[in-house]
Order: C-alpha cells, then structure tokens, then sequence
C-alpha cells in the first residue's frame, strides 16, 4: 500500500508500534485518526505542510518502507531510505564504466527505442475509433518511427558522440506524438504541446503531476537494484540530479501517457480540478484526491502481459531494473 500525506497539518507518528495518521481538513473539526500496520505499507508520498515524526521515520526504515517528499507538482524532492540497502559496489562500479562506453550507447537506445514505438502504438491505438483523424495519426505515427530508425541505425563507443542527435530526434518525435495527442482531446481541453514548469494547461498539469508519481517509483526500483540513480548516461550533462531516473523512465512514461489521456478523453476532468496562476496551470488538491487513487491502481494493481505473465506495470518495472543491473555485471 502506498499512502499520500498531501493535506496540509496532517501528522504521521507512532502508537502502539503502528502508523497514526492525524488529518484535520478544516480547524473547526476534531482530528481524523487511522492506524495502519506497517507490514500493509510499502511506501508514503509526503507532501510539504506535513510533520512526521522520528519514530515514524525509524519505523518505516525498520519495515523497508521508503518516505518520498514531493513538491507540489509530484515530483519528489528527496527521501527517507535505509542506510544498508543492500547493494553490491560491483554493480555501480560496471554502471559507472558503461556511463562511459558503448554499454551505454546501447542502453539509451533500447530505452528511446521502446519509448518511441510505445508512443506510435497508443497513436495506432487511437487511429482505430477515430476515422477522421485516420489518415494524420497514421503520418504521425510513421514519422515517429522514422526518428527511431534513426536511432537503432546509430552507433558510437560513447554516449557524446550521437547524444545530441538522439534529442533532437528524441524531441521532434515528442512533438508529432503530442501534436497527435491534442487532436484527439475534448476541444475544451485542447493543448499546445509539452509544457513542464509550469504547465500551461490542464492535459500538462496533470501529465506532469503522473510522471511526477512516476519519478518516484522508478527511483525506488533502481535502487532496490542496486544501481545509482544520479549516474546517468544520457542524461549526464544535462541534469545536475538524479540522471538515470530521467534515463530509465522513458520506456515507462507511456504508463503516465496512456491513463492521463483516458481520463480526459472520456470526460472524467472537471476544471475544478485546476488552480490557474500567473504563467500557468497547476493540478489542485481536489484533483489530486480525484487522480491519486485510481492511478495508483493501474500502476501497483493492474495487470499487464510482461515476458509472457501477468504481471503489475510497476512490477514490470522492477524486473527490468534487475535485468539492467546484473546485465552491466556480466557484460563487463
């Protein structure tokens, strides 16, 4: 189970070697008080105007259960992890030399490579229900797969030598994909591409907030790999943080893609979920109590066909991060 803390006072502390939860929505009202075991909790998503105290600190680490603060939009800021996580230095170490060799070069291309056809196929997806948009989604969907041929085509022995092809194939692929998106959207809900901080519409608000969630959950599953989440290979230069996150994400993002859509594609958004502001758009606390829950669901509960069994998206996303570790091992 993984909890959100995202009213503003709630307070998380210990009673009877259990979670308590203090939440107060208005201050005329008594505290809500819930227990939860910590054996039914895997991790909590804090969000700033929260207090947690050490022995809830203590008792989450005691149970493996990592606490994640996030900033408002989602995305996560720092976290709570045990000091021995069991990782062996022998997979860091061989994921340090890849950042460095041909062994990234193919990593950053299997992962673009499938972020690519994963964004073609949700295009081909659409094409199927939508006869008057047929013939543009088919364009868009061949050009995106034009941009990944060009990335398998590539080769290099060091990640420096294409990075910059790969982002700007990378990118003008996210532009035909988006553009595709927004044709395909409610016209009140209409978006003028990929927009970040801050976002400039509903769809990017709350696409944001999932990768948010997203960011998160990948860095939970590098690291129980044993990897390092600021060694990154594409990604290296450009972001003074934790680069591999930014790298590993990419073939998952089609998860956060996929439900946002849906939701708005079958009329489930209200404006009331959105708070605008000077420059931009932000996903309210109403939206959040509305997005949270089911997505969650789709991601830890829903299951999904990986490697031939049934499998939850977020367990998928484990397996590969074990698949990705050792393989740095026994490629070295």
């Amino acid at each position: 189970m993984q909890i959100f803390i995202n009213t503003y006072g709630t307070y998380l502390h210990v009673k009877d070697d259990m979670f308590e939860i203090k939440v107060r929505e208005d201050k005329k009202q008594p505290f809500k008080v819930n227990h939860i075991a910590a054996h039914k909790v895997t991790s909590f998503i804090v969000s700033k105007g929260a207090a947690l105290t050490s022995d809830a600190i203590a008792l989450a680490l005691k149970h493996n259960i990592d606490i994640v603060i996030v900033e408002n939009n989602g995305h996560p800021m720092g976290r709570f992890w045990h000091s021995k996580l069991g990782s062996t230095t022998k997979i860091r170490k061989e994921q340090l030399k890849a950042s460095l060799n041909e062994v990234g070069v193919k990593w950053i291309k299997e992962w673009l490579s499938v972020k690519l056809e994963n964004q073609a196929d949700f295009l081909q997806d659409l094409k199927k229900h939508r006869k008057n948009l047929h013939t543009t989604l088919e364009e868009k969907s061949e050009a995106i797969l034009n941009f990944r041929e060009k990335i398998m085509q590539s080769s290099a022995t060091d990640i420096k030598e294409v990075d910059e092809s790969f982002r700007g194939w990378e990118g003008s692929s996210g532009r035909q994909y988006f553009d595709a998106l927004s044709l395909c959207m409610p016209k009140d809900f209409n978006f003028n591409g990929r927009s970040f901080r801050p976002a400039k519409d509903e769809f990017n608000a709350m696409l944001n907030y999932a990768y948010g969630i997203l960011y998160s959950r990948i860095e939970r599953a590098l690291m129980l790999a044993g990897l390092d989440p600021f060694v990154g290979f594409m990604h290296r230069d450009d972001y003074n943080s934790k680069s591999l996150i930014y790298d590993f994400i990419e073939p998952y993002r089609s998860y956060a893609d996929r439900f946002v859509f849906r939701l708005f594609s079958g009329k489930k958004i209200n404006k009331n979920y959105f708070t605008g502001f000077t420059g931009g758009v932000s996903l309210n606390e109403e939206g959040k109590a509305f997005f949270v829950a089911p997505y969650l669901e789709y991601l830890d509960s829903e299951k999904i066909r990986y490697k031939g069994k049934l499998q939850t998206r977020l367990n998928a996303v484990q397996l590969e991060a074990h698949r990705f570790a050792n393989s740095l091992i026994s490629e070295q």
